[in-house]
């Protein structure tokens, strides 16, 4: 519990997301993140709702700044590195009744290195009463294809980051009962972009023209095809951004002097993504050979689900400390992307298209998070960490280009020194991400069919489009935290 001591006086962006677009993710557990805390990362997060070591306890479990004394800082960051890359791929134009490839190569490695800051803050008011403050990137990504990747007119490239800022409060009844509650304020921004097939549409009018020309059926279908293949693609990129406030409550229950249990929970929200579509490039019907830039004011309705993690934490001996827990995330919230115009269905996209302007179906479903962890305090100076997670991927039966997702097991090893005079304590933490499957899919566009229900368009009768592929995965991230107790 408490001692007495002298107290010591970025960035979001989530994903917006647009015209014939889906949303990002990091492969597994959605698209949050877990490298938030080095400490933490050197048990992979197990027991972390119950093992407060520092002011990380602001996020993991705000209940645990009632064990901290006086005022605490951490601060550090993340790597992290996803190695994405098509193994196969093919791809099929918007040309109905013809069946003719996309040609391109396979996107090259699309994950680019992310960097994940965080600061943390605790300071004790009173024995009963603690408060504390946190930043953390809490969802994040960025990945890139090829500009001739052979599935550009499914996903091009994708930004997303993150930032949350976390006031929190605890209070203890001084009988080894602890509850604590926190504010996830965030802001959200990003850029989705991707090449629109407009073959659907330039095809059946240059056949048509053709054969209006006294062309045959087999000399329209060549000068109808190659009209497509001299056309350049329209490129659409979106941007937009917004606000979102979660609640976390946590309680933390001391069974005796070695063992303690926690529980914390985290609400829900939906951001309402707001930002512009932008369609370069487009074929003007009236003229052709000329190309025209399409505008639009769009918004996304954007699900985060809610997370509930239990945790404990064992001492087995003086110099051995086992560490447990599981987090239960309600991924289904997540069952479709639309893009719906600001602009009363009447603008440039929306006018042509229908509102809303876009439907992807995602269907995730709910996932588990199990880890297993321990720490050995070497010397008084010196701990070594170890942990195992087990992380579910909320993508189904709907994978993507943009989410060539997978479970995966998370393997960290870490370190942690510490002065107890000075207060100061240095934490390292590495791991590795290995994927158990390589995912394979094939993408196609969906409709909506009724209220609830979708269905894939039908080949060869409206958009036989798609994009089938087999993807390489794995992953490594590396962090360091600095914490200093006042």
């Amino acid at each position: 519990m408490h001692k007495n001591s002298n107290a010591l006086v970025k960035a979001i962006r989530l994903a917006s997301l647009a015209v014939i677009a889906v949303p990002t993710t990091v492969f597994a557990g959605g698209f949050s993140l877990n490298e938030q805390s080095a400490s933490q990362m050197g048990v992979a997060n197990a027991g972390a709702a119950a093992n407060p070591e520092n002011a990380t306890t602001v996020l993991f479990n705000p209940a645990g700044m009632s064990q901290l004394s006086g005022t605490n800082i951490s601060f550090g960051a993340a790597v992290l590195d996803i190695d994405a890359e098509a193994k196969r791929a093919e791809a099929r134009r918007n040309m109905p009744g013809v069946n003719i490839p996309v040609e391109g190569n396979t996107g090259g490695d699309i994950a680019d290195l992310a960097v994940l800051p965080n600061f943390y803050l605790t300071h004790e008011v009173n024995d009963a009463i603690d408060v504390g403050f946190g930043i953390h990137a809490p969802y994040g990504l960025a990945a890139d294809y090829d500009d001739n990747f052979v599935g550009r007119y499914f996903a091009d490239k994708t930004e997303l980051k993150a930032i949350a800022f976390t006031p929190s409060i605890s209070v203890n009844n001084g009988k080894g009962l602890s509850m604590g509650v926190g504010l996830n304020i965030m802001y959200a921004e990003g850029r989705l972009t991707k090449y629109q097939d407009i073959a659907g549409r330039v095809y059946p009018a240059a056949f048509q023209q053709a054969l209006q020309g006294g062309a045959t059926q087999a000399q329209a279908d060549a000068l109808a095809k190659q009209a497509v293949a001299g056309m350049q693609d329209p490129y659409a990129d979106i941007e937009g951004d917004d606000i979102g406030v979660t609640f976390r409550v946590g309680f933390l229950y001391e069974l005796s002097e070695r063992t303690q249990f926690a529980l914390s929970a985290q609400t829900g929200t939906e951001l309402e993504l707001k930002g512009d579509a932008e369609i370069s490039n487009f074929p003007v019907p009236s003229q052709p050979g000329m190309t025209t830039t399409l505008n639009e004011r769009v918004e996304v309705p954007l699900a985060i689900p809610e997370a509930a993690t239990l945790g404990v934490r064992h001492q087995l001996t003086d110099d051995v400390t086992l560490l447990a827990g599981a987090t239960y995330a309600r991924w289904s919230r997540f069952q479709e992307l639309d893009i719906y115009s600001r602009e009363n269905g009447q603008g440039a996209i929306s006018g042509m298209v229908g509102d809303p302007i876009t439907h992807i179906t995602e269907k995730w479903k709910n996932t588990w998070q199990v880890n297993v962890g321990g720490i050995w305090q070497a010397t008084p100076a010196w701990a070594f960490k170890a942990g195992y997670a087990w992380d579910e991927s909320p993508v189904d039966n709907y994978l993507t280009a943009r989410i060539p997702s997978s479970n995966r097991h998370w393997l960290t090893l870490g370190t942690q020194w510490k002065d107890a005079r000075s207060g100061w304590s240095v934490d390292v933490a590495v791991g590795t991400l290995l994927f158990t499957d390589d995912p394979k899919f094939t993408e196609r566009n969906y409709q909506h069919a009724n209220p609830g229900q979708v269905a894939p368009i039908a080949p060869n009768v409206e958009d036989p489009s798609y994009y089938s592929a087999e993807y390489d995965l794995s992953a490594w991230s590396a962090a360091f935290e600095i914490s200093k107790a006042f």
